[in-house]
């Protein structure tokens, strides 16, 4: 059975980073469930974890999210919506048909975004481009577990690769010039 995702914009009190005080704001969510009910359950109970319990949440939203796939990656914290374009051939009137569908994608950048959609897509037996890939406003996304031992290591997994600390790579000057110096020579 496929996933429902539910896209549930929620208005909530948060710390702003930049004043260090508490403002309200809306956000989007992403939860897997099979009704708006469902949905709007879940919301309330993973927002739960955010709040303290004098703070309340509203939720403004509920709406089914149009994605056909979700790809967390390790060491990414955004969100990015990539439309992929399937190419088929109709025999019938001897045309190309593209048929688009959208994945949401976890990644630092556009350019880390559109290899994780290739890495996505590099076991699909069609043809297919990525015409479009935009940052996507959700800020978590909630899949659904049903508690299963079996699936208690696809939550491990999820939940590590969703919550791990992007990684910086950063240049060590002294082996940069090694390797000039020594491509260098070469020549």
């Amino acid at each position: 059975m496929s996933a429902t995702w539910y896209e549930c914009k929620v208005k909530y009190r948060k710390l702003d980073e930049a004043s260090g005080i508490q403002k309200m704001k809306t956000e989007p969510f992403l939860v897997d469930a099979i009704s708006y009910t469902e949905a709007e359950s879940r919301i309330t109970e993973e927002m739960s974890v955010y709040l303290s319990d004098s703070d309340e949440i509203t939720i403004t939203n509920i709406k089914v999210a149009n994605y056909a796939e979700i790809h967390p990656f390790e060491n990414s914290d955004r969100w990015f919506k990539s439309r992929v374009s399937l190419i088929a051939f109709d025999e019938e009137s001897g045309k190309e048909r593209k048929t688009n569908q959208y994945l949401l994608v976890q990644a630092n950048d556009v350019k880390e975004a559109y290899d994780n959609t290739n890495a996505v897509m590099k076991d699909t037996l069609g043809e297919y481009t990525i015409p479009a890939i935009s940052e996507s406003p959700i800020m978590d996304v909630f899949p659904y577990f049903s508690g299963d031992e079996n699936e208690m290591e696809r939550v491990k997994k999820f939940t590590e690769l969703k919550d791990s600390v992007p990684v910086t790579n950063e240049m060590d000057e002294a082996l940069e010039l090694a390797d000039v110096l020594a491509t260098a020579e070469e020549e």
